[in-house]
């Protein structure tokens, strides 16, 4: 995780975003330390990120690499930002998973290629494979080269296509609630990824149009509990259906930013 020390919103670069909106720092930082706090309630330990000053987004730590573990070990794809001011962001967290023992598997993409990390890259829980979207920021010659660097590893890619521009990324409208259930909003995919994506899981459970637009899509599953910014009561019954005890957390500030829970972390292995 990163601090959002330097965080901020200074342009637009989704449908969320408003140069106009601006952000309670304060606010932010608790916001912030309440989610860590929740992650570290729910068993998880935590580890940073220096924050650099000029790098708003950088708090968002989930889409400057892919990370995972395979028969090379613990790695990295890093990503390829579709915003310079992002990009600017990867070769810090390149060094950093670098120092910890991680392999670098540069897919050296090209300059009209993308791949936005975990923000379009999703494991399937028990790691048998990877869902991968393009539509609007990772392309798919980015998700293209991906696959095979992941063949390579003997990890299928499932690829996706997004539609729905507020749901620019795949963690907007995809959250695996353990190995046999999903939850997604069907009005984020074309009708060929939609009937892909349901032969994979044996419960999936659709959202709103609303509820996905609120990040609802974007919480994130630890230990029993399921991490969400907001709670409608329709969501509550589909994680009491999974066993899972909702903790909501505001990320407001953040939000501002076309961004929430799932966002501001990288699990590693």
């Amino acid at each position: 995780m990163c601090p959002p020390t330097h965080f901020d919103v200074v342009d637009q670069k989704n449908p969320y975003m408003s140069a106009n909106e601006s952000v309670d720092h304060p606010k932010a930082m608790q916001q912030w330390q309440a989610f860590c706090s929740a992650l570290e309630q729910a068993g998880c330990e935590i580890e940073t990120i220096a924050p650099v000053p000029g790098l708003e987004d950088m708090v968002f730590a989930a889409n400057q690499a892919f990370v995972g573990h395979a028969k090379v070990g613990k790695f990295i794809v890093p990503g390829r930002m579709v915003f310079a001011s992002r990009q600017r962001e990867v070769p810090y967290y390149i060094d950093w998973f670098r120092q910890r023992g991680f392999t670098i598997l540069d897919l050296g993409l090209s300059e009209d290629e993308y791949l936005e990390g975990h923000g379009d890259l999703l494991w399937h829980p028990d790691g048998s494979r990877v869902y991968a979207a393009h539509g609007f920021r990772s392309t798919k010659s980015g998700i293209d080269s991906f696959r095979e660097a992941m063949a390579k590893l003997e990890i299928p890619v499932v690829e996706l296509r997004l539609v729905d521009r507020f749901c620019y990324h795949l963690d907007t409208c995809l959250c695996p609630l353990n190995n046999e259930a999903v939850l997604i909003f069907p009005g984020a995919y074309d009708p060929a990824s939609l009937v892909i994506l349901r032969g994979f899981w044996k419960r999936v459970h659709e959202l709103t149009c609303e509820e996905a637009h609120k990040f609802m899509g974007n919480g994130i599953v630890c230990n029993g509990r399921y991490l969400t910014p907001y709670l409608t009561p329709h969501l509550e019954t589909i994680l009491a259906q999974e066993g899972l005890t909702p903790v909501v957390l505001d990320t407001s500030e953040f939000e501002k930013s076309g961004g929430s829970l799932f966002c501001m972390k990288a699990f590693l292995p």
